[in-house]
């Protein structure tokens, strides 16, 4: 029997993230959930959570995942609370999730203009960064839920591990990416670098892979590209540095940018690359917290950019501010937020305009 054709031989390509957007997709985090653990942490995460949604609704319509409508509204009295009064672009799903991390869990949307649906869902599996956090199985149902709220989208299926949190796309062939994570014997282990790549030529419409090595420290994720390294525009990459010897990211960030410096994209450009810096390191109960400005997201008029009341704070706003001129840099204290080990880029999951 013949295999169906792939979503790229359909036409269909994932677009890059600063490419027009309908809307940005959450999934709110449970007050019983394991993500904020302690007494008052899911209360302290909250003011992020609102001023991420406010400065998210100015840009475009805010999707949220929730258990059900009792939920929604407890969720629209903690936004108002905190200061996001106007409402008007946010829509509550009820789609149950396990973790708020949406970016690894929800759909990954392709389009093909010149389908008769132009908006499809890839509908990868998902366990968990490698089963670190069960139960997970809410949040590995997320996307067939929202092509179901959608009317219906066409849907594929890869049957591989892989989390949005873990590639970087620039919109026109070529994928980033880390060994450490994709390579990682808790997701694909029947899976060679070769087949996974194939996988990803297939569901995404991508054709060139640019491979770095390891992560930051304090990430949970073995080693996700989003706190790592970030395209900008087809040809320039952001990737955060660590100017301190001492500190056990400076070596590890010191060869991925050596790496990145010798690469090219998909026609033999060489990449631009530019250094981001690292805030001082985050620690919290004897835990070093994955605190990254590179952990940003661009919506259609803002850039969401993680702080941390770091004297780096305002340099990193200045480069991102460079990088997105046509947008407004809207930094937002993630202090708290880290602590679930992830911020705006982990939290969202963009759906493209078809």
């Amino acid at each position: 029997m013949l295999s169906p054709p792939s979503p790229a031989a359909l036409g269909y390509r994932m677009p890059a993230e600063w490419e027009p957007h309908e809307a940005t997709w959450l999934s709110w985090p449970r007050p019983e959930g394991i993500s904020f653990p302690g007494d008052g942490a899911y209360e302290a995460a909250m003011p992020a959570f609102a001023r991420m949604v406010a400065a998210l609704a100015d840009s475009e319509e805010v999707r949220i995942n929730v258990a059900d409508e009792g939920r929604a509204d407890a969720v629209r009295g903690i936004l108002r609370r905190h200061g996001c009064e106007d409402l008007a672009h946010v829509r509550f799903f009820p789609i149950p999730i396990n973790e708020p991390w949406c970016r690894d869990h929800g759909p990954m949307f392709v389009v093909n203009p010149r389908a008769e649906q132009p908006l499809a869902i890839i509908d990868w599996e998902y366990n968990a960064w490698g089963g670190k956090y069960p139960p997970y199985d809410l949040d590995n149902a997320v996307p067939g839920k929202v092509a179901a709220a959608l009317g219906g989208l066409p849907t594929f299926r890869p049957g591989l591990v892989m989390e949005g949190g873990s590639i970087e796309l620039n919109g026109a062939g070529t994928l980033l990416t880390t060994e450490g994570c994709l390579l990682h014997p808790n997701r694909n282990p029947s899976h060679t670098r070769e087949q996974i790549e194939q996988a990803l030529r297939d569901f995404l419409g991508v054709h060139h892979f640019l491979w770095l090595g390891e992560g930051i420290a304090g990430d949970d994720t073995d080693g996700h590209i989003d706190d790592l390294a970030r395209f900008v525009d087809r040809t320039t990459v952001l990737i955060v540095q660590e100017d301190d010897p001492a500190d056990e990211n400076h070596a590890p960030l010191r060869e991925n940018m050596e790496r990145l410096r010798e690469m090219r994209v998909e026609d033999g450009t060489p990449l631009d690359v530019r250094a981001l810096p690292m805030p001082a390191p985050l620690v919290r109960e004897d835990q070093r917290l994955p605190a990254s400005y590179a952990n940003y997201y661009v919506a259609n008029t803002v850039v969401l950019l993680p702080v941390f009341a770091d004297h780096a704070d305002a340099r990193a706003e200045a480069i991102l501010q460079e990088a997105f001129p046509t947008r407004r840099i809207v930094p937002i204290d993630c202090r708290d937020l880290v602590w679930g080990l992830g911020a705006f880029h982990c939290l969202t999951q963009q759906q493209p305009k078809a």
